[in-house]
């Protein structure tokens, strides 16, 4: 798969740290889908955009690179040291504008961000397994995915429609085996498959391994 033609962001203090994620074909995968977005993630003009499970900060650092806003870039990780990680990464690449937070999920933030978030990007750990092994900690956990593999992403999703702006835009990583939508766009789909109010899919990117929702406003 071919990488972005955007530099991919410096991540050289990656080894530096134990059971954090090293951006892979699916981390290049989100990268090249948002970068096939640019000119509309441009004419968004987000002023907030926060990446949950942000491993190495590689992806939310190329949003960076690839938006030359002033927006306000904010991450998560449930890995304390992906969230070193992630800082060290976002400022060797020169932006200033940051929070990196500790958290599961969305857990701390869902107020202060409640109808704030304009991108809000989301690499879940999608893998089918045991569910037992969902949420195990170490590197397990940036990949077990439970059920379907969509245990995780499950759980973040009713969040969503409360979290984005009334422009905003959420990108998803997802596999075949995690039955996503297929087809046209479809509300009651979405809702039957994915326990999501208010959305409605508007596009395929990259053959539905990477999905776009747009807030239905």
């Amino acid at each position: 798969m071919d990488r972005p033609t955007l530099p991919t962001p410096s991540y050289s203090h990656l080894s530096q740290y134990k059971d954090v994620y090293e951006p892979a074909e699916d981390s290049f995968l989100l990268m090249d889908a948002l970068e096939k977005e640019k000119e509309f993630l441009q004419q968004l003009r987000p002023l907030i955009c926060l990446e949950i499970g942000s491993g190495s900060g590689a992806v939310i650092t190329f949003v960076a690179s690839l938006l030359h806003s002033p927006a306000f870039y904010w991450a998560t990780d449930v890995n304390p040291s992906a969230c070193i990680c992630t800082k060290k990464t976002l400022a060797q690449n020169g932006v200033t504008r940051f929070d990196v937070t500790a958290a599961d999920l969305v857990s701390p933030m869902r107020q202060c961000l409640q109808g704030k978030v304009d991108l809000l990007i989301f690499n879940p750990p999608y893998v089918v397994t045991p569910s037992e092994e969902v949420g195990l900690g170490g590197i397990t956990a940036t990949w077990a995915g439970g059920k379907l593999g969509r245990e995780v992403t499950d759980k973040l999703l009713p969040y969503v429609p409360h979290l984005l702006s009334e422009s905003g835009v959420f990108y998803l990583i997802v596999l075949p085996e995690n039955q996503p939508v297929n087809g046209p766009p479809n509300k009651e789909l979405c809702i039957k498959y994915f326990s999501i109010k208010n959305f409605e899919r508007t596009q395929h990117l990259m053959m539905t391994s990477a999905v776009f929702w747009m807030k239905e406003v």
